[in-house]
């Protein structure tokens, strides 16, 4: 049993996927949507205006205010476009599988039955540290 071809397989059968497949076609939308690139383009520059204010040796704390109110409002915008929230959900939704997957793989090489493991959650119970419930 050649395990590189498995995984090549199993790769190919990931890009078969309904979860990937959607996450593809919302991706190509949002790409498409350029009332959204022009909003993420606005949030990168902000962003890095920011970094570039907070890193000086006297920063502007109402320059730094303000960008940060305006970074907040950008994500805001951008959130609220009901193809960026669908684009989210199916991008968790996929790496929840291929957490899974890689869950399945980890405990076969720790010698655990690939057929009983369960999915496990990886919450940490933190909010601040989560990139969104599923």
């Amino acid at each position: 049993m050649d395990v590189i071809a498995l995984a090549r397989e199993l790769g190919k059968a990931v890009q078969q996927d309904e979860k990937y497949l959607r996450l593809m076609t919302l991706q190509q939308t949002n790409d498409e949507d350029a009332e959204l690139q022009q909003m993420i383009g606005a949030f990168n520059l902000k962003r890095i205006d920011l970094n570039n204010e907070i890193n000086k040796s006297e920063k502007d704390q109402q320059k730094v205010e303000t960008l940060n109110s305006e970074i907040r409002e950008l994500y805001a915008k951008i959130m609220a476009k009901p193809t960026m929230s669908a684009y989210n959900i199916a991008k968790n939704e996929l790496d929840n599988m291929m957490d899974f997957v890689l869950q399945i793989l980890r405990g076969s090489v720790n010698g655990e039955d690939p057929d009983t493991i369960e999915q496990q959650s990886a919450c940490s119970g933190s909010c601040s540290s989560c990139s969104g419930c599923h």
